[in-house]
């Protein structure tokens, strides 16, 4: 057993799963906004104008997601408001403080046409640059590689802040799957002490809560809403699918619809925090687990979903909701008595079914994906416990769990960039 990894293991979920309000690309534009507006001196804050540049992964998932609070979609009302209210010591939960007074005032800004939009010509994969111009002075800010990492600050051409680049040797030492595999995860989410992980039970406490919003509040598509009618209805049963289906759904609803609720996250996306909290978070209340097994389960699937995630692409086309569902199959097939074997299978089998969900940008339907995922979970969990699974010899699939998670991360850096561009393209000549 790996015990030499634990402390790691701790640090990358602390650092990997972390409150956000609202969908992580916009507001990395806010944050970006934010911090720009702290440049100005006090009597000159007056906005005239505001660009902002990002990359074209970026420019994917913030075209149509609500921005929390502000009623309206995009990176233009994203960097308004974050430029005007944002609180940049909250980091992805820099809005949380805005008022009804400052979504007028950022409605003005882009009424006015004092918000411009485009592409950057960036290699970055996940790169956001907001120049903020007032009557006498010119702040710029650049967030680059993760949501809120700052690489760059400057005023009237000067830059005030440089990151310091960090190089191979150091960003493999923060990266402890370098050398660790799916049953080192395993080992350190059910063997490790109890007081070491029971921070990630404020996973189940954030998203448990965003879904109740989104049951009981009209937001995005009301796909968790949706299941519940049905069941009341009689067209559709209760039941531990349907549960998990309605759940999941509802809490990706509530995020994509704006809802002033923050999601635990998982690799930088609320929707795949979302992912591996709640089918995991549904099937324990419904074999009612105690509170030790519930935390365990938690932490194998936000873990497994980093160990996965860490493979690939921060943003690709592939649908990061999907990789953490995996996570969250980890967590349930746990918790119904499977072991290590099973959850390999389970694993397996989802990345038999599932792969391939493209990502065409973050909005309301990214619940019914969310959903989807989840029921791929359940139905994995429920055939590796019959010692039923996707084998070796089929498609991308291989015998053991970490090829076969080489093999799904290899088809989304490599062939699915091409889809990607093809993607956006669609995206912004519609």
């Amino acid at each position: 057993m790996r015990t030499d990894l634990w402390p790691a293991f701790i640090n990358v979920i602390k650092r990997d799963v972390v409150p956000a309000l609202g969908c992580t690309e916009p507001v990395s534009v806010a944050l970006a906004a934010a911090i720009a507006m702290e440049q100005f001196p006090s009597q000159d804050r007056t906005i005239t104008h505001i660009e902002v540049k990002v990359s074209p992964n970026l420019m994917k998932n913030g075209m149509g997601v609500m921005v929390p609070g502000t009623g309206m979609a995009g990176l233009a009302i994203a960097a308004a408001i974050g430029a005007l209210a944002g609180n940049s010591q909250a980091q992805l939960e820099v809005l949380k403080d805005i008022t009804d007074s400052d979504v007028e005032q950022a409605k003005s800004l882009l009424n006015a046409n004092k918000v411009s939009v485009g592409v950057a010509d960036v290699s970055n994969i996940l790169y956001a640059q907001v120049s903020i111009y007032s009557q006498d002075h010119c702040a710029t800010v650049t967030i680059a590689d993760s949501h809120t990492q700052v690489l760059a600050i400057e005023l009237d051409g000067i830059t005030t802040f440089r990151a310091q680049p960090q190089t191979k040797q150091a960003e493999d030492h923060h990266n402890p799957f370098i050398d660790a595999c799916a049953q080192d995860v395993f080992d350190f989410a059910t063997q490790s002490p109890l007081e070491d992980i029971a921070f990630i039970e404020q996973a189940f406490e954030l998203n448990d809560a965003l879904s109740h919003e989104g049951l009981n509040s009209k937001y995005g598509l009301e796909i968790g809403a949706t299941f519940q009618r049905n069941v009341d209805r009689g067209l559709l049963s209760g039941g531990l699918l349907t549960d998990v289906l309605r759940r999941t759904a509802a809490a990706s609803d509530a995020r994509m619809g704006g809802a002033m609720k923050p999601a635990m996250s998982n690799s930088g996306s609320g929707n795949q925090g979302i992912a591996a909290t709640m089918p995991v978070v549904v099937v324990a209340d419904f074999i009612n687990a105690d509170r030790e097994h519930l935390i365990r389960a938690l932490m194998l699937s936000h873990l497994m979903a980093i160990y996965i995630k860490s493979h690939q692409n921060k943003l690709s086309a592939l649908c990061g909701a999907t990789t953490a569902s995996m996570g969250a199959v980890s967590g349930i097939t746990w918790l119904l008595g499977g072991n290590f074997e099973q959850i390999s299978a389970a694993i397996c089998s989802m990345i038999g079914d599932i792969t391939g969900i493209i990502c065409d940008g973050a909005k309301a339907s990214c619940a019914m994906k969310v959903s989807s995922a989840a029921g791929s979970a359940v139905k994995s969990a429920l055939m590796a416990l019959d010692g039923i699974r996707v084998t070796g010899c089929e498609g991308i699939v291989a015998d053991d769990v970490d090829s076969t998670i080489r093999n799904l991360s290899a088809l989304a850096n490599g062939a699915m960039t091409h889809t990607d561009v093809q993607i956006l393209d669609i995206m912004v000549n519609k």
